[in-house]
Order: C-alpha cells, then sequence, then structure tokens
C-alpha cells in the first residue's frame, strides 16, 4: 500500500466567532439554567478562545421568518379560541400577539445557507489542493467527498464535478456519514484505488459547516459543550499512486476499527429546527478503548524493532482535551514528548471533525521541522463509534 499525499489546502471560515461571544448569547437566553453560574469556568476549560464560522454566529441565533402561528396556523387557532369562549376581540388580539412572536429557524432556513457555503468554501479547497499539486482539474481521475452536516442530494461531489468542471469519466465516491473520521478514512480509500491503478490521480474534498449544530433553544449542558467546541472548515488534497515532485507523506498502512454497541454515544438527530449534535459522557472513554487498540496494531507491526521505532508526529483528531491527554499518558516511555502539539495547536481552534487531520497535517507541514524519513501516524473517531488510523513516511 504505498500511496502519495500532496500538501493539503485548508480554508477556515472567516467569520471569527469569540468564546466571550457565545458565552453572552448563550448566558442571556438561558439565565435559569443549572449550569449557568459555572458557564465561565466551562468555557475557559475547552482552550477555545476563537473559532471560524462560515456563516456568522447572528445567523445562527436568528429567528426564522414565520411567527409562532406557523405550525397551526392562524385560522384553526382562531376556531380553537372562539369555542374556548374568547370573545372575536379577545381573539384578535391573541392572535395578535401570537403573531408577533417569532418562530425557529426551519431546517431549511439555517441548513440552505450553510450548503450554499460548503459548496463554496469546498470548491475553493478543491482549486487550492489542485494547484498545491501542480495538476489540472482534467487530471482528476476520482474524487472523494464529505459533509455531515448539510445533507444534500445530489451532495457535494456533484457540485464539484460541475464548479470544477471536470470530466464525464470521473468516478465520484460521496460518504456524508464518515464525520470526524472524514481525514483518515478517505486517505485509506484513496490508498487502495491507487493501489489497484498506480496512474489513478485523487482528489479528497472535505468541507464542514459544524456550525449547524449550534442550536439556540438547547438548554443541556451537552449542548453548551457543542456550541463551544465546533469550527467551521474545507480541506482538499490530493493523492497519487506514484510519487510527485509535492509529495510530502507517503501512506503505507492503514487500519480501522469499530466498537459495538457504541452508535448511541455521539449522534446527529434531525429535529424540526435543524441538527443536533448529541455526546453521551462516556464516549471519551469508548473513544480511549480505540486509542488502546491503535497502540495494539502499532506495536504488533513493528515487533521486530519495538525499542528503536516510533513516530516522529502523531496527527490525531482530538475530539477534546481528555482524549489527547489519554493519547500521552498511554504512549511508551521511550517514545519522544512532543508527538500531539500539532494536534493540539490545531484544537485551540476548535473542533474541525473530519477535517481536523488535514488541517493539523497542514500545520505540521507549514512548521517545516519534519525531515525526510520520519515517521507519521494519523488518527481519527467518529460517532459509531468507529476508528481509522494510517502510518507513513514524510518525504
Amino acid at each position: 500500500m504505498a500511496a502519495y499525499l500532496c500538501p493539503p489546502t485548508v480554508i477556515h471560515g472567516k467569520h471569527a466567532v469569540t468564546t466571550s461571544q457565545i458565552v453572552a448569547e448563550v448566558s442571556d437566553r438561558h439565565r435559569h439554567a443549572a449550569w449557568a453560574p459555572r458557564i465561565d469556568g466551562i468555557a475557559a476549560s475547552t482552550g477555545i478562545e476563537t473559532r471560524g464560522w462560515m456563516l456568522p454566529l447572528e445567523t445562527a441565533v436568528a429567528p426564522g421568518n414565520g411567527s409562532g402561528l406557523r405550525a397551526v396556523g392562524i385560522e384553526p387557532a382562531q376556531q380553537a379560541l372562539a369555542r374556548d369562549g374568547f370573545t372575536e376581540h379577545d381573539v384578535e388580539r391573541v392572535i395578535s400577539a401570537l403573531e408577533s412572536i417569532p418562530a425557529p429557524q426551519t431546517i431549511q432556513e439555517r441548513t440552505a445557507p450553510a450548503w450554499e457555503a460548503v459548496q463554496s468554501y469546498g470548491e475553493h479547497a478543491a482549486r487550492g489542493a489542485l494547484q498545491s499539486a501542480g495538476l489540472d482539474a482534467t487530471d482528476i481521475d476520482c474524487v472523494i467527498t464529505s459533509n455531515s452536516t448539510t445533507p444534500a442530494l445530489p451532495g457535494l461531489d456533484i457540485a464539484l464535478a460541475n464548479k470544477l468542471q471536470l470530466r464525464s469519466d470521473v468516478m465520484l465516491l460521496p460518504a456524508t456519514q464518515w464525520a470526524c473520521i472524514a481525514g483518515t478514512r478517505s486517505l485509506a480509500l484513496a490508498a487502495n484505488l491507487v493501489a489497484a491503478d498506480p496512474d489513478r490521480v485523487v482528489l479528497i474534498v472535505i468541507a464542514e459547516a459544524l456550525s449547524t449544530t449550534y442550536q439556540p433553544a438547547d438548554d443541556t449542558l451537552e449542548s453548551l459543550i457543542v456550541r463551544l467546541l465546533f469550527a467551521d472548515t474545507a480541506v482538499a488534497a490530493v493523492v497519487t499512486g506514484r510519487p510527485r515532485p509535492d509529495s510530502v507523506l507517503r501512506l503505507d498502512a492503514a487500519w480501522h476499527h469499530t466498537l459495538p454497541g457504541t452508535q448511541d454515544l455521539h449522534r446527529l438527530e434531525t429535529r424540526a429546527d435543524g441538527t443536533h449534535f448529541v455526546m453521551d459522557r462516556r464516549g471519551p472513554r469508548a473513544v480511549q478503548e480505540t486509542v488502546t487498540a491503535m497502540w495494539d496494531w502499532l506495536r504488533v507491526r513493528y515487533q521486530d524493532e519495538p525499542g528503536s521505532w516510533h513516530p516522529d508526529v502523531l496527527l490525531a483528531h482530538p475530539g477534546g482535551t481528555r482524549v489527547l491527554e489519554y493519547m500521552e499518558q498511554t504512549m511508551p516511555d521511550a517514545w519522544p514528548s512532543g508527538l500531539l502539539d500539532y494536534s493540539r495547536d490545531s484544537y485551540t481552534s476548535g473542533n474541525r471533525g473530519g477535517a481536523a487531520v488535514f488541517d493539523i497535517l497542514r500545520r505540521a507541514y507549514d512548521a517545516g521541522r519534519l525531515k525526510p524519513g520520519d515517521r507519521a501516524v494519523l488518527y481519527a473517531a467518529a460517532p459509531g463509534l468507529t476508528a481509522t488510523a494510517l502510518e507513513g513516511e514524510w518525504l
């Protein structure tokens, strides 16, 4: 399994949303929530001060275009009030009051502008990746796309095929439900594709508007944490079966792992007002199980040189600080410190979901401290609960 990765392009959300803005908005809306007295400490514990969104915060918290009567309609409401003995004058007053109450945004109102942004950001990232690899759109044989937060049919793959004017015979492989694992799993799939045909050129594009999970009405502690964590990002990269002058990483092996009975720990739920990301407090512990399983995979892979081998960089989608801490605690003592520095740096500006691993890899590339021959391990876990890791060599 030899696949070669060109430098990824990373496009961050252009709207800077600060933690203090989120805290102010949530505090004003949920001042009586059980966690309200602790909100400043909870926000500080994330370690995130600013994150980039594709759309501004005001878009996420704006009311819908309809009124409080949108669900039932004016005439049924009038009839119901009249049956309850309200006078005609009182009915008019009540109806007028209800019409003045803004309704929450509908799924369409919330998702439509985000979907447009996802397509635009995805195109921008794709063009950057092609330029970085020194390729034209006509050189692409396959496109792998992922976007879990803005469902659409046709999807991002078709949008890019048209926007980039790809060849009509290009293989399109959309994977809308990969979520946080999109970075590593798309690379594993691309590696399999170029192994079957070394002349094949694969373009990976991941565009996530995670800010669409910001649901103003939710008053749970988990919803507060979701609001504080997520950032919007689009990434893209080219994978080839033969080394190119701009190749930065050779992928040598991939590993997959799924924990049975954990499908409810992290999940997206579609409700009347849009998409909600639901977290279970048992989630981090389950993710840690996949980390332990990954160490076992690497231990077996390098059992003939256990004392001399170690990764020189670990590009791990963190999910949260607890997972990073667990990774460090369970690494062999002989491994050098600082393997997760780029992961920590990425996390300080938000959890990027499926785009995270490419963002972390780009940070490692831009730092310029890795040298040819250095070993790299890429890891991510996603709702399911499922994980994919890759191991390779810096070029």
